[in-house]
C-alpha cells in the first residue's frame, strides 16, 4: 500500500516559533528572573473596551453557520475606516472588501485562490527578511519563492527597478510588508509607482500586508497601498490586494479577524476558495470587529503606549548596541555583531543568564549568493507594558557590558 502524502510538506522548515523553541529547550534560566519575553509579536496591551462588550453582546448568535462573505453591516464598516484612514482611497463595500480571520489565514487563502499552479516554473517574490507564511504557501504551492532584499542602499523602489526583468517576467504574485517586519520601514508614493509600472508591464499581483499600519511613532500615518493607487488613479486597484488585521491595531491576536481590500476580480477568487475551506467569521467577531473598526480613541491610546516604550527602552539599548526608532510597528531590528557572537549565540546566551528571549534575526531570512540579511541581528518585540520593557532593556545591557569582561562563543 503507498502512503499518501503531499510532496510540498518537505519543503517547509520549521516555523520560526518553533525553531527558537527548539535553540532554548535546553537552557536552564535564572529561576529568581522572570520571563521577559521579546521574541513574539503578540501585543499585550488591553483590549478595548468597545470591543469586549460588543463581542460579549453578540455571543449568543454564533448558533448558526457564519456566512463566507460577511454580513453588510461589517463591509460598510470596513469601507468607511478605509476611507477615513487612506484617503482618497474608497472601496465598494460589495466588491472590493472580504473579511477573513486574520491577516495570516487572509495572505494564505489569497495565495492559494489566485496562485496558477500549473506554471511550475514562475517566481513568487518574497521580502527578505519576511515573513514565514510569504514563503510557506509559495511552497505549498509547488512554485519557487524568490528573494528581495528589503535592507540596503537605495530606495525601496530603486531596488526593485533594479530586479533582473527575467525575475519579473517569471513572477505571478510580489508580498510587500509595510510597515515592514521587522525593521518598520515604509514605502513612498514614489515605491509605489515603481511596483505599478512593473505590474503593469508584466502582469503580477501585488499582495500589500500592512497589519502595522496603525502603529507608528512619529505621528505620521504610512502611505497605503489603496491609498497610493488611488492618488496615482488607479482606482481599480487593478491586480493589487491590501491586507490588515485587528492584532495589532486593537491589541487582539486572538480574535482572529482583518480584511483584504483592492481587487474585486482578486476577491471574487478569494472568496470562492474560502466558501470550500470554512473561513466563514462567527458573529460575535464580526460584531467585536464592526466596533473595532468603527472606534479609534483606543488607537490612539495604543500609540502613545508604543510612543512611551520607544522614547525609553531605546536610548538604554544603544548605550551597548546599534539601535535605530522604526518608523513604524513595534519591532526593534538589533544588530549584536559587535559582541562577537552570532544571533543564535546571543539568543541563547541572554536566555541563560537574564530569562529574556529574543528572536535570532536568520529565523526570518534566507541565505542568497552566500548572503544572509538575518546573520548577527536579532528582533524584539516591544509588545508587554512599560514597566517590563524596560526591565528587559536593563537586562540586555547588562548582559552586554558583561561581555567585555570574557571571551563568548561564536
Amino acid at each position: 500500500m503507498t502512503n499518501a502524502s503531499n510532496p510540498y510538506i518537505d519543503r517547509l522548515g520549521p516555523y520560526p516559533m518553533v525553531r527558537m523553541a527548539r535553540l532554548l529547550a535546553d537552557i536552564q534560566p535564572p529561576a529568581g528572573k522572570p520571563l521577559i519575553r521579546f521574541s513574539v509579536g503578540e501585543p499585550r496591551h488591553p483590549l478595548p473596551r468597545v470591543l469586549v462588550d460588543a463581542f460579549a453582546a453578540a455571543a449568543g448568535t454564533v448558533n448558526a453557520y457564519p456566512s463566507t462573505r460577511g454580513s453588510d453591516a461589517m463591509h460598510r464598516s470596513i469601507a468607511n475606516w478605509v476611507e477615513r484612514r487612506y484617503a482618497p482611497a474608497r472601496v465598494d463595500p460589495r466588491t472590493q472588501v472580504l473579511p477573513v480571520n486574520g491577516a495570516r489565514e487572509g495572505l494564505f487563502s489569497f495565495a492559494e485562490a489566485v496562485l496558477d499552479k500549473t506554471r511550475t516554473d514562475s517566481l513568487v517574490i518574497c521580502p527578505n527578511p519576511g515573513y514565514a507564511v510569504y514563503d510557506g504557501v509559495t511552497k505549498l504551492s509547488g512554485l519557487t519563492p524568490w528573494y528581495f532584499a528589503t535592507h540596503g542602499a537605495g530606495s525601496m523602489g530603486e531596488r526593485y527597478a533594479a530586479v533582473p526583468a527575467e525575475i519579473w517576467r517569471r513572477a505571478q504574485l510580489i508580498f510587500v510588508c509595510t510597515p515592514d517586519n521587522p525593521r518598520g520601514d515604509t514605502l513612498t508614493l514614489d515605491d509605489w509607482r515603481t511596483l505599478f509600472q512593473l505590474s503593469d508591464e508584466h502582469g503580477f499581483i501585488i499582495a500589500a500586508d500592512e497589519c502595522y499600519s496603525e502603529i507608528y511613532v512619529n505621528g505620521v500615518p504610512p502611505l497605503g497601498a489603496l491609498q497610493a493607487a488611488a492618488r496615482l488613479g488607479r482606482a481599480g486597484y487593478e491586480r493589487l490586494a491590501a491586507f490588515f488585521s485587528l492584532s495589532k491595531r486593537s491589541n487582539a491576536t486572538g480574535l482572529r479577524s482583518g480584511f483584504i481590500a483592492g481587487d474585486a476580480a482578486l476577491l471574487r477568487q478569494t472568496e470562492q476558495f474560502r466558501s470550500y475551506n470554512g473561513g466563514g467569521m462567527n458573529q460575535a467577531v464580526e460584531a467585536a470587529s464592526i466596533a473595532a473598526w468603527d472606534d479609534e480613541e483606543h488607537v490612539h491610546a495604543n500609540r502613545e503606549r508604543y510612543r512611551t516604550k520607544y522614547r525609553r527602552v531605546i536610548p538604554l539599548l544603544q548605550s551597548v548596541l546599534p539601535v535605530q526608532e522604526p518608523r513604524a510597528g513595534f519591532f526593534l531590528w538589533v544588530d549584536v555583531r559587535r559582541t562577537g557572537m552570532s544571533d543564535e549565540a546571543f539568543a541563547r546566551a541572554l536566555m541563560a543568564e537574564e530569562h529574556v528571549q529574543v528572536l535570532p534575526g536568520t529565523y526570518l531570512t534566507n541565505e542568497v549568493d552566500g548572503v544572509d540579511p538575518g546573520a548577527g541581528h536579532v528582533r524584539l518585540a516591544l509588545v508587554a507594558d512599560e514597566e517590563e520593557c524596560m526591565e528587559g532593556a536593563r537586562r540586555i545591557v547588562r548582559f552586554c557590558k558583561s561581555l567585555a569582561t570574557r571571551a563568548v562563543p561564536a
